[in-house]
């Protein structure tokens, strides 16, 4: 497949990133984890793909994030948020990595309707660049609302409230793991004469080991190899918001499966793709810092990191069964039929969010809880709980 190219100025920056990443290869001896590589391509500031300035969301960017399709996302999760900040006197939202600041809009612009406005709205994002863009789409779209919103530098001590993040997960970096024979290694990349190439190297010891050990295609010993992704830095993650959580819900939107599926013999070169101007692909040493990254995520070790951290493990279900649990046909309902201009629209981007055959199966959510109602907090699980399957 014919990817399309950069323009100059695009090239000069990817090929900037690539001299960091010929100087950071050096400096560790020849080779580094995959993980590395992922940080250094998404994260370096003003080259990395999420640091730098290129378009990223909707149709001038990459791809189509869900608070982009539709304002019905965001307007039915306001119903869950709602449910969540009643009962928490003085409690906040949290979203972690907001993207183009869309979905701060539209809950902030439904739980005002809702009377449910909470005390903060929280940002965290890495991004200087996608800052800029949030506030920007804050301040046009709801400036009577711009002063409840407030950008921070890392995570806060402590929370009470929900802390949501839409599409985190998965854009965080991943080791490579290999099994094969009874042995393990890591998959790293290496500088050659052409450029970045991959090496393996057998793993003994270290966290890596100690969690690949664990895993299913241990138990399935084979000449051939098994290659698929292990994220360290999603454990390490939710172990961080367990301990800043005092009171209230870690609400997680993410494509990815319980280990069985994520670990199928049948899924044996692993789950990493690459999106560039709209087109998916497995190659992540094309075009350094200018093209996203991301692997699926293995929500059975977000679960079991997360009752080990001290949460309870609330709901898990497909992006389908929470929307209609949380009321998005309601919302469509709002709109009547015999308006067809303003109806149909709707009803295709409903049809988006929703549809086995779109987001609504691959998509999950995850909602991990502590120190709030049972009841209160499994809103949104009503029918489609898949707990089973982590």
């Amino acid at each position: 497949m014919a990817l399309p190219l950069p323009d100059p100025s695009e090239q000069k920056y990817s090929d900037a990133l690539k001299t960091i990443l010929h100087e950071r290869i050096t400096r560790s001896g020849g080779w580094i984890s995959f993980a590395d590589y992922m940080e250094t391509v998404l994260y370096t500031p003003r080259l990395g793909y999420y640091s730098g300035g290129a378009a990223k969301f909707g149709a001038a960017g990459d791809f189509v994030t869900a608070p982009e399709i539709s304002p019905l996302f965001g307007e039915t999760l306001a119903q869950y948020a709602a449910h969540i900040l009643k009962p928490i006197k003085q409690g906040s939202i949290l979203e972690l990595g907001a993207g183009s600041g869309k979905l701060a809009v539209d809950l902030l612009h439904t739980l005002a309707q809702l009377d449910c406005l909470p005390q903060h709205y929280y940002i965290l994002d890495l991004s200087a660049d996608l800052q800029q863009r949030q506030r920007t789409t804050i301040e046009q779209r709801i400036p009577h609302l711009a002063s409840r919103v407030s950008w921070l530098s890392a995570l806060p001590e402590q929370f009470e409230g929900l802390i949501l993040a839409n599409e985190v997960l998965d854009a965080m970096p991943v080791h490579l793991a290999v099994w094969q024979n009874g042995s393990i290694a890591e998959r790293g990349v290496l500088w050659e004469d052409q450029g970045l190439a991959w090496q393996d190297r057998i793993l003994a010891e270290g966290e890596l080991f100690d969690t690949a050990w664990q895993l299913p295609p241990t138990d399935r010993p084979s000449p051939l190899p098994y290659l698929s992704e292990i994220s360290l830095a999603n454990r390490h993650f939710i172990r961080s918001l367990a301990t800043l959580l005092q009171r209230g819900t870690i609400l997680l939107i993410d494509y990815g499966f319980g280990q069985s599926e994520y670990y199928h013999p049948q899924r044996h070169q692993g789950t990493l793709m690459c999106h560039y101007r709209h087109h998916a692909h497995d190659d992540p040493f094309f075009l350094p810092g200018l093209q996203d990254i991301t692997s699926h995520v293995d929500f059975s070790a977000i679960a079991q990191t997360a009752l080990d951290s001290g949460l309870q493990l609330t709901g898990y279900t497909t992006q389908t069964h929470f929307l209609i649990n949380c009321g998005i046909t309601d919302l469509l309902a709002r709109t009547p039929a015999d308006q067809p201009d303003d109806y149909l629209p709707q009803v295709s981007q409903v049809q988006r969010l929703i549809s086995p055959a779109e987001m609504g199966e691959l998509f999950k959510i995850i909602v991990l809880s502590k120190n709030i109602d049972g009841d209160t907090a499994a809103y949104g699980f009503m029918r489609g709980d898949l707990r089973r399957l982590l």
